[in-house]
């Protein structure tokens, strides 16, 4: 059985509810400086921020479709094997469901967490 290296959906949530609210700040105090004429690299910051939110939606839902067509296969399998219908308990259809769940905040958590680093390190340099 392969090692599970992702973390599970509920510490990811709690990852994302302690980056997020530290990337909005750190952007914001940056707007709020940069004023009606933000600088390059205030402009880079912004264009980057509109694009990255996409890029990680898209890796999200494509992980989770994946998983889950990857979840279906080995019902499937399963399936084909046992001749009959594999009964799906309702653990088992909750713990598929953190599966795909935990699949789409990967990608979210992994750049929000990116993210809450860099701007942090950026702003203790600009102190």
């Amino acid at each position: 059985m392969p090692r599970r290296s992702r973390a599970n959906p509920i510490r990811q949530l709690l990852d994302l509810g302690v980056a997020v609210p530290q990337v909005v700040g750190q952007r914001l105090l940056r707007m709020a400086a940069a004023g009606a004429s933000p600088g390059v690299r205030d402009r880079r910051e912004l264009a980057a921020m509109v694009l990255e939110k996409q890029t990680a939606s898209v890796q999200s839902w494509m992980a989770m479709w994946l998983e889950s067509a990857r979840l279906q296969q080995q019902w499937a399998w399963t399936w084909w094997q046992g001749g009959a219908m594999p009964v799906l308990s309702l653990a088992g259809a909750g713990r598929a469901w953190e599966q795909i769940l935990g699949r789409g905040l990967a990608p979210i958590r992994h750049k929000a967490m990116a993210n809450a680093r860099r701007l942090s390190r950026q702003a203790q340099r600009s102190r």
